[in-house]
Order: structure tokens, then C-alpha cells, then sequence
């Protein structure tokens, strides 16, 4: 008798509730030929951070996870925040949806940042003819939040394929907007104690056997998790809430088209960010809103490491460990096992994606205060050897 496969739901993959778990590649569920990916990254994000426009970066590379979640609302879909980009996975009906939020979502940047951000939809199919595959797992963050873990190549090569042009989305018409509801940075930049916040990407050398590097990975988490706190950069309390004029304007911009004058635009969000400030500054419960509860979850639910052909983390180390794991790193790569590139800094930068106040599964991503991930990312492409 023949037994149908079951239809691909990423909700439904069972969740993994170890971290160190993600280096186990039997432990991943296939994408389907059919499903999407969807990319985006901002072009000389370098060059934009060095201005000290690291908010605006890290908004551009998070606006695409916001924009194409209120795409699909009620439906879970897995994704990658990578600090100036990101690569979300997209069933095969909401490809046209997803194509226009994108499309959007490029514009606004262009004439609400100053920023290019570049898109693509790439069918996972592609991925297989080229040779690689494509396979996600569910990694379980905290009681209220799961994110995904990528392995296979195919994310990698789909991004690769981005940036050359092939299957770009094109920008939309002047003035299109993308729902952007729930995106934000409020925060200031927290550090930890004196520690450095180390941010790294490693990722295998083609051909490298997969057992030797997967114990190189694992020692890099076994050394971060011998820190206070797993390595998370948030202290137990939270980063501090931000004056009520940081960054207003760009949380303006990510406000979308609201009538009234910029300045007017700006003066109601003001008000509303000061508010805000008080609630968090004087712990004030309204409602059924905790700012303490929203702190604790927002420490629990924190995105600071990932696998996404690649190990990313955003960690606070001692500055021994700091430097044994860069040692590690380098017998590995002297080894023809591992590439890596890391960047250290005094603090770490939260944006957050907070639907609605009142529920626990928001979202915050971690990236260094001072580059991170995109300085990182530099400094593995002129690694040598």
C-alpha cells in the first residue's frame, strides 16, 4: 500500500533544545524543491557602519524578516538574520506576496535610509542542480521562541547567487512602503562586564572532513559556554531602554507613510517614545504590559548565535577566551578544516521585531556594536590559507 509524504511544514519539525545539537546534520529536515528563498543584504554595509550607521544597517537587514512576516501573518516561516541581511524560506504559494513586501522593502530603504539593499528570490530547486542541498532545523531559544538552523550549502550558494543579480527582485515604485509593523531599536548598546563582544562566523572548507570539523564547532561553543551566562551579551536586566530621541528618526522612517509633516511625524513619535521611557524607567505595569516580564523574555528570546552553513555567533567572553578561541580557530585553519573571520568590540546592539507587546515570541537580534557580523564577514574574505 502506498503512503503519501506528508506535506513540508516547518512548524512542525520537531524542536531542538540543546544548542550544540544543531551540529548534527541527521538532526535537519530537507526543504522542498518548490519552496523559495528569499535574500536581501545591504551593498557596502562596511562602508555605512565605519559612518556609524550601524542602527540603519541592522534595521535594512532585519526589514526584510519584518516586511515578509506581516506578509504572511499567522504563518511561521523559517529565516536567518545576518546583521546586514537575511534569507527567509517562502512556501511556494506565497511567492508573489513575498516578492512585492520584498520589493517594498528595497525601495524604503533606497529613500528612507540612504541605503541599497539588494533582494532576490531563489528557487531551492536551484540549489539542487547546482550540486548542494538545502535542509533546516528548528533550534528551540527559549520557551517562546524557536529559530531556524541552516546546513547544505544551499543557503550560502543562494546568497552567492543574489549578489551576482540572478533572480533579483526588482525595487518597487517610488514611495511604496512595506508593513513594517513591530520593527524597532530603542535600545542602547550594552556591554558585559568589561568583555569584549566577540563576533564570529566560521565556516568549513570545501572538502574538509565533516567529523573534524564539527568538533571544531563544538569546541568553540564549549569554550563560550564555560562563560557567565552561555556567552549571552544581555545582562540579566536587559540592554537599557534609549533616550526617547535615539534613533526617532529612523523609527520614523520604519513607521511608514503616516500623514503630517516629517517634523510633525517625528513630534508624535517623541511623545510616544517618552512614554515608553518612563514605563521602563520606573518599571510602571499598564494593563496587562510588564516591562519586567518584556525584559526577561527579551534576554531568553535573544538571537546572539545561529548555524547557517556556518557557525555566527555575538558572544561576551573573557578576553582568555577570547583569545584561546581565536588559537583554536587557527590550528583548524592551518589544517585545511575551517575558515573563520571575528571581530571584537565594547558593546552589542539589539533590533527588535515585537508584534505586539502582550505576547512573548518577539524577537531580537544580536549583532556587535561596532560591526559585528559585517566586519566579521569582511575579515573572512581576506583570510588567507
Amino acid at each position: 500500500m502506498r503512503t503519501e509524504t506528508p506535506p513540508f511544514s516547518y512548524g512542525l519539525l520537531p524542536p531542538l533544545e540543546r544548542f550544540r545539537d544543531i551540529f548534527d546534520d541527521a538532526l535537519y529536515a530537507p526543504v522542498p524543491d518548490a519552496w523559495w528563498i528569499a535574500s536581501s543584504d545591504v551593498t557596502m554595509s562596511t562602508a555605512a557602519i565605519e559612518e556609524g550607521r550601524y542602527r540603519a544597517v541592522n534595521l535594512a537587514g532585519a526589514a526584510a524578516i519584518a516586511s515578509i512576516r506581516n506578509a504572511l501573518p499567522g504563518r511561521e516561516v523559517p529565516f536567518v538574520f545576518g546583521g546586514d541581511g537575511a534569507s527567509v524560506l517562502i512556501p511556494p504559494d506565497a511567492r508573489a506576496m513575498v516578492e512585492a513586501a520584498l520589493a517594498a522593502t528595497v525601495t524604503w530603504a533606497r529613500e528612507e535610509l540612504g541605503l541599497t539593499l539588494r533582494a532576490g528570490l531563489i528557487p531551492v530547486a536551484a540549489v539542487r542542480e547546482a550540486g548542494l542541498d538545502l535542509r533546516v532545523a528548528r533550534y528551540q531559544a527559549s520557551a517562546d521562541i524557536a529559530y531556524a538552523m541552516f546546513t547544505g550549502g544551499g543557503l550560502a550558494w543562494a546568497e552567492a547567487a543574489m549578489k551576482t543579480g540572478r533572480f533579483a527582485v526588482a525595487p518597487a515604485a517610488g514611495g511604496t512602503r512595506p508593513d513594517l509593523t513591530g520593527l524597532s531599536c530603542r535600545f542602547k548598546p550594552v556591554g558585559r562586564r568589561g568583555d569584549p563582544i566577540l563576533s564570529l562566523i566560521v565556516v568549513p572548507r570545501d572538502g574538509a572532513d565533516r567529523a573534524a570539523v564539527r568538533a571544531v564547532l563544538e569546541g568553540v561553543i564549549a569554550a563560550i559556554d564555560e562563560g557567565p551566562d552561555m556567552g549571552c551579551p544581555l545582562p540579566e536586566g536587559g540592554p537599557p531602554m534609549g533616550a526617547p530621541w535615539t534613533g526617532l528618526r529612523d523609527e520614523v522612517r520604519v513607521a511608514g507613510p503616516l500623514r503630517g509633516a516629517f517634523a510633525l511625524r517625528c513630534a508624535v513619535a517623541f511623545a510616544r517614545r517618552c512614554v515608553s521611557f518612563a514605563i521602563f524607567r520606573f518599571n510602571l505595569t499598564v494593563g496587562r504590559f510588564s516591562p519586567k516580564t518584556y525584559i526577561r523574555q527579551l534576554v531568553a528570546n535573544a538571537d546572539f548565535r545561529k548555524y547557517d552553513d556556518g557557525l555566527r555567533v555575538t558572544v561576551a567572553c573573557p578576553l582568555r577566551t577570547v583569545d584561546r578561541i581565536e588559537a583554536m580557530l587557527e590550528a583548524a585553519r592551518a589544517e585545511g578544516l575551517v575558515r573563520y573571520g571575528l571581530h571584537r568590540q565594547e558593546a552589542a546592539v539589539v533590533t527588535c521585531i515585537t508584534p505586539s507587546p502582550l505576547r512573548a515570541d518577539h524577537l531580537h537580534f544580536v549583532d556587535g556594536a561596532g560591526g559585528g557580523y559585517a566586519r566579521a564577514a569582511q575579515n573572512l574574505k581576506r583570510a588567507v590559507g
